[in-house]
């Protein structure tokens, strides 16, 4: 029985060392798609796609309080899906990946309706299924020349 679990220590040790590195590449552009879908939603005004990005513990820090959690949030957001136009958009300009594939952190420029920069965001994404990124945070900064 011993010499059947270190065997099996064994195998499951070597399995682990020999698992290949993620690819970031893949994984960035993976993250950046997640981020322009998330974009997406705002133009096409659909709160339900904006939600789906939501990770169940995500936290967005804005204005006078810290939003938790997916109801919160949506609540929160809801102002800016009604009516017909968005009153603001972004897109990604850097996503960087840690080295584990685990967590990613997407930026870029929030521009009001006429397409001028008004804050950049900054959000953290983990990877929570195979390909599936949520949002856990977000925080946006006044925009800086």
């Amino acid at each position: 029985m011993r010499r059947a679990l270190l065997a099996a220590a064994a195998a499951l040790s070597a399995g682990l060392a020999a698992a290949a590195p993620p690819d970031l590449d893949a994984l960035a552009r993976q993250v950046e798609d997640t981020e322009r879908a998330f974009a997406r939603s705002m133009v096409e005004r659909d709160l339900a796609a904006f939600a789906r990005h939501l990770s169940a513990q995500a936290v967005f820090y804005g204005g006078q309080r810290t939003l938790r959690g997916p109801d919160e949030i949506v609540a929160a957001w809801k102002a800016f899906y009604d009516g017909p136009n968005p009153p603001f958009s972004w897109a990604p300009d850097r996503v960087d990946v840690l080295a584990d594939g685990t967590l990613a952190h997407s930026s870029g420029p929030v521009r009001d309706p006429a397409g001028k920069p008004i804050a950049r965001f900054n959000s953290v994404w983990r990877q929570e299924a195979p390909g599936v990124w949520r949002i856990v945070f977000d925080r946006g900064e006044p925009w800086r020349e």
